[in-house]
């Protein structure tokens, strides 16, 4: 009977365990910028049965989704692509205490289709005829958008091709018209490019050439799981989802 007793309660510890796992779990809203869609659902994949908690993404532009937490949106956690609109949150008063921090960096490149896409091996390509349509996510209020506005503007081709700019939803919708033959060329994150079978990159903006782009990270005050959107911004900043982020092309902060 006695030697049985520490099995039986070794039982009622991992039901006990159990049960306050699943008393604790949480649902997690993560408004995420939509170039970080596929990393975060690897991610997920390890966080959630690790921690129990359930994550759910609303993938789009920053812009976007910083309007929707404006509005009340009930965002856990949100993830920017520039730190701009995580300001305007800020000047809010809608990110939590302490939790705003600066996570990743990225780089623009230039991308045509795989198949017989625009000859391009410069920026001073976009200007010839061979490419009449330009795709940028929207140049106004989109990161990606203005972060290429911004580096055209540098070199002095914004004044050229501006009358080629096919504007887009999001840096996604960006690569899909170049992936599906819509635009001639298109200007995304690095990262974008390399999720991609279906475009090259013809030409990579040098990070000290390019602009200074810089993904936040904040819990936001519209959501009801504070707690655990703290752990789950933790762990975004740890050594294993660094790693990740690393394997998809993401650069550190600078």
């Amino acid at each position: 009977m006695n030697s049985r007793r520490p099995l039986s309660l070794l039982f009622v510890f991992l039901f006990a365990l159990a049960r306050f796992t699943s008393a604790h779990a949480a649902e997690l809203n993560v408004f995420a910028a939509a170039s970080l869609s596929d990393v975060l659902k690897e991610i997920a994949k390890t966080y959630e049965p690790a921690s129990g908690d359930t994550l759910r993404f609303n993938l789009a532009a920053s812009s976007t989704l910083a309007l929707q937490i404006k509005q009340g949106a009930p965002a856990d956690l949100f993830f920017s692509a520039d730190e701009a609109k995580m300001d305007d949150l800020a000047q809010a008063n809608l990110l939590a205490a302490d939790t705003r921090v600066s996570l990743l960096s990225n780089t623009l490149v230039i991308v045509v289709n795989a198949d017989g896409g625009a000859p391009i091996a410069a920026p001073s390509d976009l200007a010839k005829p061979v490419v009449r349509h330009l795709a940028l996510a929207e140049t106004q209020t989109v990161p990606a958008g203005i972060y290429a506005k911004e580096w055209l503007q540098k070199t002095d081709l914004w004044a050229k091709i501006s009358t080629k700019v096919v504007p887009t939803e999001n840096v996604r919708a960006c690569l899909a018209a170049v992936e599906s033959g819509n635009a001639d060329a298109g200007i995304v994150y690095k990262t974008d490019a390399l999720i991609s079978k279906k475009v090259r990159i013809a030409y990579e903006v040098a990070v000290t050439e390019g602009p200074k782009i810089s993904y936040p990270l904040a819990v936001t005050k519209t959501g009801k799981n504070e707690a655990a959107a703290r752990k789950f911004a933790a762990y975004l900043a740890s050594t294993p989802a660094k790693a990740l982020f690393e394997k998809y092309g993401f650069l550190p902060a600078r």
